[in-house]
């Protein structure tokens, strides 16, 4: 409980209740069993509430080391652990990281600061380091004053949620080309 206190005295702005809520109504079906990536992870929330849904792995990914230590130790605190892995790094590390790896995904979930331009950059990273699973979705969480491309490597813009002035924008990987891996 203590480490939950921490957390929100971050500064972090953490995914509304009700925008959570939608967001796992969308992915309802595929998280169970997933590999599912929370970049740019903050609290939390997004990947710990993919667990308690059933995804086999969890990556937090939280560049910022503090919060990404009482994320671990909240983790620890709840036996959640052997499902999680806590990465200190950049999204972008991460990325090339696991594609170097092996390390596929079936659901991406990002929500960067809404003015720091992340989104832009690290949707093309994501496909160009081949960290999808066939088939897998990205939903990327925005400010509604934003609109995200049509489609970027592999992925292909599926659908819009507005929630006020929160978007959730949802891709899905279509297949690679013959010759690609």
């Amino acid at each position: 409980m203590a480490q939950a206190l921490k957390l929100r005295k971050t500064g972090l702005r953490p995914t509304l209740s009700k925008v959570r809520q939608a967001i796992f109504n969308i992915i309802a079906r595929r998280v169970e069993g997933s590999v599912f990536m929370d970049l740019y992870a903050g609290t939390g929330a997004i990947g710990m509430e993919a667990m308690s849904r059933g995804a086999r792995e969890v990556y937090f990914v939280e560049s910022d080391r503090k919060t990404a230590g009482i994320l671990r130790d909240l983790l620890e605190g709840c036996g959640c652990r052997p499902k999680a892995h806590i990465l200190p790094v950049k999204a972008d590390a991460f990325l090339k990281r696991a594609g170097k790896e092996g390390v596929r995904a079936d659901i991406v979930f990002l929500d960067p600061p809404y003015a720091s331009g992340e989104l832009e950059k690290i949707l093309p990273r994501i496909t160009s380091e081949k960290v999808l699973a066939e088939g897998a979705v990205v939903i990327a969480e925005h400010s509604s004053k934003v609109s995200l491309p049509e489609e970027t490597g592999i992925l292909r813009k599926k659908k819009v949620y507005k929630y006020g002035d929160t978007s959730l924008t949802l891709y899905v990987a279509m297949e690679r080309e013959e010759g690609e891996q």
